[in-house]
């Protein structure tokens, strides 16, 4: 081990030792280790490292805090996983959030890669009660860099799902590989701005469902939806109502959009609406000239043709 990876090794020890208790921030001169955590204000959220169902690899992500069943909202290195527990989070010199592993401090596994203007030492990340975690100049409390801007399978109350024009930055969700993986998947939640914006799941890049215009439904007074389409943002966003709601919007490696409440008294999570429901929800289902109908138990197939056109022989569709 050379000098520089000795110090540096050396250095992350003491401060790891200084970060003694659980809080919602983190300083240039803090590190979070595995086994650590960051718990937001009101304990509504918990950062930290994780290992999803059987996985063997460690995660730096963000879970429900009040949730019995750990929930993770969000990922970090989901493409970079660490293998044990040799992983350690901090702010480097340049006022990034940085990931690194024992296994190789000269690299960083994850970093928030992003350009600071204030100086390292006035820079802090904090965990939100909202599950955002923010990077933000501690004198101008301007914010640097936000987790809500780089989601992964899982849309909060107050997370934007969408483009800004101004800054040329695109949100949207992609899904786990599988419920041991969450590296990036198959399918991805995105809202096409072209004409009436729409909201679209893709899987790769081919439409597979397309949701309803605009305006869209509220559920049981719980769950309400507010869309933005403007020359400068074009996105969509969701709030409680109840504030005692522990609600999300996620997106499963299934390719299924599903918009699920906790249930503390069963102490489970209860899906209350998925998407695709029926087999008419998928994008382009019957072909260009068919239509489907999802009561077609009085027939044998949901698809039909408009009139004029005649189903394809070679049972690709309409023509």
């Amino acid at each position: 081990m050379d000098f520089r990876k000795l110090f540096l090794h050396s250095s992350l020890l003491v401060l790891h030792f200084a970060f003694s208790s659980s809080k919602d921030t983190i300083t240039i001169n803090q590190t979070i280790h595995d086994g650590d955590f960051l718990i937001s204000r009101e304990n509504n959220f918990a950062l930290g490292f994780f290992s999803p169902g059987s996985s063997r690899f460690r995660y730096l992500g963000i879970w429900f805090r009040k949730v019995r069943e750990q929930t993770v909202v969000w990922v970090a290195n989901r493409d970079d996983p660490i293998n044990g527990s040799s992983g350690v989070l901090s702010i480097d010199q340049y006022g990034n959030l940085v990931l690194h592993s024992y296994h190789n401090l000269k690299v960083p596994v994850w970093s928030t890669n992003v350009s600071v203007e204030a100086t390292d030492t006035c820079v802090v990340a904090q965990l939100l009660d909202t599950g955002n975690l923010v990077l933000f100049d501690d004198r101008s409390k301007s914010t640097v860099w936000e987790s809500f801007d780089h989601p992964t399978d899982t849309m909060l109350p107050g997370m934007k799902l969408g483009l800004d024009r101004r800054t040329g930055m695109n949100r949207f969700l992609i899904s786990w590989r599988s419920a041991a993986d969450p590296g990036t998947g198959n399918f991805s939640l995105q809202i096409n701005p072209k004409g009436s914006p729409q909201v679209f799941i893709y899987w790769g890049t081919k439409y597979i469902w397309r949701g309803f215009p605009w305006p869209w439904k509220s559920y049981a007074y719980i769950f309400n939806a507010s869309f933005v389409n403007n020359q400068n943002e074009t996105y969509a966003a969701y709030s409680v109502s109840d504030a005692s709601a522990i609600l999300r919007l996620m997106l499963d490696y299934s390719g299924l959009l599903k918009k699920i409440i906790w249930q503390e008294k069963d102490g489970k999570w209860n899906e209350f609406q998925s998407t695709p429901r029926s087999p008419c929800d998928p994008y382009g289902h019957c072909g260009t000239y068919g239509i489907c109908d999802p009561e077609f138990l009085s027939r044998r197939f949901e698809c039909d043709c408009l009139p004029g056109y005649e189903p394809n022989p070679q049972g690709t569709g309409i023509f």
